[in-house]
């Protein structure tokens, strides 16, 4: 069975970039994958101090819940993570996710690599494809393998539930969701 998860980075239950990763894993749990979606939200999450201690120790000395976050990371075949856009970028929650498990991974001998992982940025308006790099780059990092979809993975919406008149991008998340199960039977040699 192969599990993909989803990591919603706003600190906003319920909402638009949380409907968006929802769409995107019932797409894939159509294809018979596992899901999980995973609010940042609901996470105490510091971001890095830079302390490096990982290198030497294998984990993360920071007394918060990225650690269980990271386990799931670890676990997954597929991850999926989705920032709305602030000022051009991702959220502070989303942030330090990325550069927390990015120098964990390393320390721990690239965990993530050959992982499959795809990005969702979304927008009021603008600053989505900024934000949509900064998550691609940390998969390019890592040595993930990311899919194409029908489009970038960006939706728009500002109020809560504005991004369900978003057809495009509903449908560009779905279409993520299914090529991410396509993409890991390939790797796992399950087709």
């Amino acid at each position: 069975m192969m599990r993909i998860l989803g990591v919603v980075g706003s600190p906003r239950v319920e909402g638009n970039t949380e409907r968006v990763v929802a769409e995107a894993l019932k797409a894939a749990e159509e294809d018979d994958a596992e899901t999980e979606l995973l609010r940042l939200a609901d996470r105490d999450l510091k971001p890095c101090d830079a302390c490096l201690s990982c290198r030497k120790t294998g984990e993360c000395r920071i007394p918060d819940d990225f650690n269980s976050i990271f386990e799931k990371m670890v676990q997954a075949d597929g991850i999926i993570l989705a920032s709305p856009v602030y000022f051009s970028s991702a959220t502070p929650q989303m942030k330090a996710l990325i550069d927390r498990a990015g120098y964990l991974s390393i320390a721990k001998g690239r965990v993530f690599e050959n992982k499959v992982g795809g990005a969702i940025a979304v927008a009021r308006r603008a600053g989505q494809n900024f934000t949509f790099a900064q998550l691609l780059f940390f998969f390019l990092h890592q040595g993930m393998i990311v899919p194409g979809s029908t489009y970038w993975n960006v939706a728009f919406g500002r109020n809560r539930g504005d991004v369900d008149t978003d057809e495009e991008g509903l449908r560009t998340a779905r279409n993520l969701g299914k090529k991410m199960v396509w993409l890991i039977s390939k790797i796992k040699g399950e087709d």
